[in-house]
């Protein structure tokens, strides 16, 4: 059954929004009738998707490193649509190496997105609605891998551990303000990040198995859950972590 989350005419920013979970939120969100700020590095997949989806997306490329150009989307948000209603918080890096070999700078950049990202865009939007009053929404999509550190990913643990305790805090912080922040933890889906996992039945069936759902989550699925945290229809939650894997946290 459909669901309408209330979001025609809401405003919001996605960032790493050209591909994968980031591109599911926009077009879930655009779909509801939101207007989107989708943010990210690659211009072409960008340009693709707001062509497609018409005035309903404005494309922004953005390096997630530069955290000043990263605050500044609420204010493009602001700028092209008079309004900024949310932030969904999605874009991430997950270099995978052996802690001991990974250089400090990759360390210091996976934090950099992972992390200083996030804090930034939420820092600048929130600023906007404290002066005006509230309400608004952060959505920040963590990992199950920021709930239990995983092996040769220590950096992008530590960076989606950090982002489910700035949620916590900018949730208590902030709720005074009618501002809520929330997070969403996914597990294994199926999106660029896995390629090397789907493309290779021997790895995909022992990574399914460690999955009580027995499959990978698609982009789609995503979606919904991000609209409900984006919208009113969540309007006393704040603080809260969802994890949408196929029960395998559980197994943790």
């Amino acid at each position: 059954m459909a669901v309408d989350w209330g979001l025609d005419g809401h405003v919001t920013v996605v960032t790493g929004a050209s591909r994968g979970l980031g591109e599911a939120a926009v077009r879930a969100m655009a779909a509801e009738g939101a207007r989107v700020v989708a943010a990210a590095r690659s211009a072409g997949a960008l340009a693709s998707l707001a062509d497609e989806l018409g005035d309903a997306v404005a494309a922004v490329v953005c390096d997630l490193r530069d955290r000043a150009a990263v605050a500044g989307l609420a204010d493009e948000a602001l700028a092209r649509f008079g309004r900024l209603d949310s932030v969904v918080n999605n874009a991430g890096i997950a270099p995978a190496a052996a802690f001991c070999e990974q250089p400090d700078e990759v360390f210091d950049e996976v934090l950099a997105v992972n992390l200083g990202a996030p804090a930034a865009l939420a820092r600048r939007a929130a600023s906007h609605w404290i002066v005006a009053g509230g309400p608004g929404s952060v959505v920040n999509v963590a990992s199950t891998s920021g709930l239990k550190g995983k092996a040769t990913l220590a950096a992008y643990s530590a960076s989606k551990g950090g982002l489910l305790r700035l949620t916590e805090a900018l949730a208590a912080e902030w709720a005074r303000f009618g501002i809520r922040v929330n997070a969403i933890a996914p597990g294994a889906f199926e999106t660029d990040a896995q390629a090397a996992v789907l493309g290779d039945p021997d790895t995909l069936a022992a990574r399914l198995r460690k999955i009580p759902a027995r499959r990978m989550g698609r982009p789609e699925e995503l979606g919904p859950l991000v609209c409900y945290l984006a919208s009113e229809a969540s309007g006393f939650v704040t603080g809260s972590c969802f994890v949408i894997d196929g029960g395998e946290a559980s197994k943790l």
